[in-house]
């Protein structure tokens, strides 16, 4: 009797680890190596990695930043707009300096730093005057590449970004589509 519940505990154990796994959301941080999300775009990036100089710096994560940077019109170091000669995939003092800006604009602590709230308001801030700083769907793609098609809302102009099958964002970039992984940067500078 003892062996029956112990093997029913073990079986009941493995089973709920296993259901525990494969019920966790599709939305996952730079553990699975992209700018991704599931279920609701609204918050796909409140749970993403963090971005600076010294953490993932160089990647296709931290272009797709910089666009943002770009979209939201922010002031870089030497005082000019945050222009689209600066987005090169690369997490220097110039767009750390940019990122403090744009967490002054938004009310966040000015660290310079793309944690999991500054690249969180880039998904929910609203500014009804503007449209500004907000993700909007606009349509589900045919392929697996462009499942749904999202508009981000800056201050200064909007972008379009892809979201694929499997929850990865896609963006362009000089003429390229380009996955937002964390690890590699594929050319955006």
């Amino acid at each position: 009797m003892t062996r029956t519940r112990l093997a029913t505990a073990a079986v009941s154990a493995a089973v709920a680890g296993a259901l525990a796994v494969s019920a966790s959301p599709a939305s996952a941080s730079a553990s699975n190596g992209y700018v991704s999300g599931g279920g609701s775009f609204y918050d796909d990036f409140a749970d993403e990695g963090t971005l600076s100089t010294s953490s993932h710096k160089d990647s296709n994560a931290t272009c797709l930043w910089q666009i943002i940077l770009y979209a939201e019109g922010v002031k870089e170091s030497n005082g000019t707009q945050f222009d689209y000669a600066d987005i090169d995939g690369k997490f220097g003092s110039n767009t750390a300096y940019a990122t403090k800006q744009l967490q002054k604009a938004w009310g966040l602590t000015q660290d310079g730093k793309v944690g999991k709230k500054t690249f969180g308001s880039a998904d929910d801030k609203w500014n009804a005057s503007t449209r500004a700083g907000e993700l909007e769907y606009r349509s589900t793609g045919s392929t697996s590449a462009t499942k749904y098609k999202i508009r981000y809302h800056g201050s200064r102009y909007y972008f379009d970004v892809y979201r694929t099958s499997s929850g990865m964002y896609r963006f362009l970039h000089q003429d390229a589509w380009r996955l937002a992984s964390y690890s590699n940067n594929s050319g955006c500078n």
